[in-house]
């Protein structure tokens, strides 16, 4: 995908959302990487890494919903933020926008369902 360079630039550390708060934009990583993680038990639990040309910060857009994880710059990153309203117009702009994020979003599903039934294999919970 490709998003200009109008995006904000953070330092390592810096963070760009926390779990919790209201989600309304969703983010593409323009340079660099950043990091998702999920806070439970006080112990921070790393979720994935988002390197340049990926997105996050979907679900809590798409479903209207707070925050399920964190999302920290891992060394420099350059960050997009879009908006509901200026990722409907890129999408019209681009209508194969909404293919890749659908093609994105399928992936990261069964990445995830795989590692599910790898931790159910290994528990023994049906």
């Amino acid at each position: 995908m490709k998003w200009g360079e109008l995006g904000t630039v953070y330092d390592d550390g810096d963070i760009i959302f926390s779990e919790g708060q209201k989600g309304e934009a969703i983010y593409v990583v323009q340079h660099g990487t950043v990091e998702e993680y999920a806070e439970r038990g006080g112990k921070k639990i790393k979720i994935a890494e988002r390197a340049e040309g990926e997105f996050f910060g979907e679900m809590a857009m798409f479903a209207n919903q707070a925050r399920s994880t964190s999302m920290v710059a891992k060394g420099s990153a350059r960050v997009l933020t879009l908006d509901k309203r200026n990722l409907l117009r890129r999408v019209q702009e681009d209508p194969f926008l909404a293919f890749d994020i659908a093609s994105s979003l399928a992936h990261r599903v069964q990445d995830l369902n795989e590692e599910l039934a790898r931790l159910k294999s290994t528990s023994g919970v049906d």
